[in-house]
């Protein structure tokens, strides 16, 4: 049966040489009196060792104690200072566990925000290409209206030109038509002077109010005529030629009267020589 020792110092061998020495040593030791057991000195408990000898081996044994003790106390300060060390540890990792587990959820809060961002990111340049496109359209339209713009102002221009000659023939008509009026008012005052010397003659005052009223009424429509031709005027934009021409025929119509007057005129002097004579 082995050692109890021997078994507690295989139970907690360690790394130093010094202990697998002293192990080897305790171990041939019991080989020895393993190998003495058949000794007749040995089976009636007497010994073959001298008692010097005996001594020096308890005197080995109780060092080979002190060393196993030794052993044993540094092996526990190694065990106890290995625990503290693994509970350091345990605890270092119990935390780093904490920080990853607190870097994981940041990190998904990050990724998260990263996916948010990056949403964001592509809303953005749709926002972007559609304002471009707005951007362009818009361009386009503005070259547009300065293109419209222009042609405008080139239409004004041509206008205002032409409104500018139709304005200067308009001028010229309306001379025309004041001197034509003119012409009417000395007319009217001849008839009036005409009709004063009917009356006066007291001559066929029936005829003569007859032929009167005619020629108030052709005054009349000449006035009318005049004045229809004024309105005429205030368009000579769109018909200053046609306007010229209304404007030739009353003044040939004037003629007409005059001459119409001339022999009215003669026809009442010949009526009043008969009637004198």
């Amino acid at each position: 049966e082995e050692d109890p020792e021997i078994e507690e110092l295989a139970r907690l061998r360690c790394p130093s040489e010094r202990t697998e020495v002293i192990a080897e040593r305790e171990n041939r030791r019991k080989s020895r009196q393993r190998r003495c057991a058949d000794y007749p000195g040995l089976a009636f408990g007497s010994s073959v060792f001298s008692s010097d000898t005996l001594m020096k081996l308890s005197v080995i044994k109780n060092e080979l104690h002190n060393i196993l003790n030794s052993q044993l106390k540094r092996a526990e300060s190694e065990v106890a200072a290995l625990n503290r060390r693994i509970q350091l540890l345990e605890e270092d990792l119990e935390r780093s566990e904490e920080r990853l587990a607190t870097a994981t959820a940041k990190l998904a809060e990050a990724s998260q925000a990263a996916d948010e961002s990056e949403r964001q990111r592509k809303i953005l340049e749709n926002r972007s290409l559609a304002d471009e496109e707005r951007m362009d359209a818009l361009e386009n339209q503005l070259k547009e209206a300065r293109f419209l713009a222009e042609e405008a102002d080139k239409k004004y221009d041509e206008v205002a030109r032409k409104l500018a000659m139709v304005e200067a023939d308009l001028e010229r008509a309306e001379e025309r038509a004041e001197s034509g009026e003119s012409k009417i008012v000395e007319l009217e005052e001849e008839l009036r002077v005409v009709g004063n010397n009917l009356k006066s003659l007291e001559v066929s005052e029936e005829k003569a109010n007859q032929r009167e009223e005619e020629y108030k009424n052709q005054i009349k429509t000449l006035t009318t005529r005049l004045k229809e031709a004024e309105a005429r005027a205030e368009f000579a934009e769109r018909s200053v030629q046609k306007l010229q021409k209304e404007v030739d025929r009353l003044e040939d119509e004037l003629v007409h009267e005059k001459e119409k007057y001339k022999y009215i005129c003669d026809d009442l002097d010949q009526t009043f020589s008969e009637l004198v004579g």
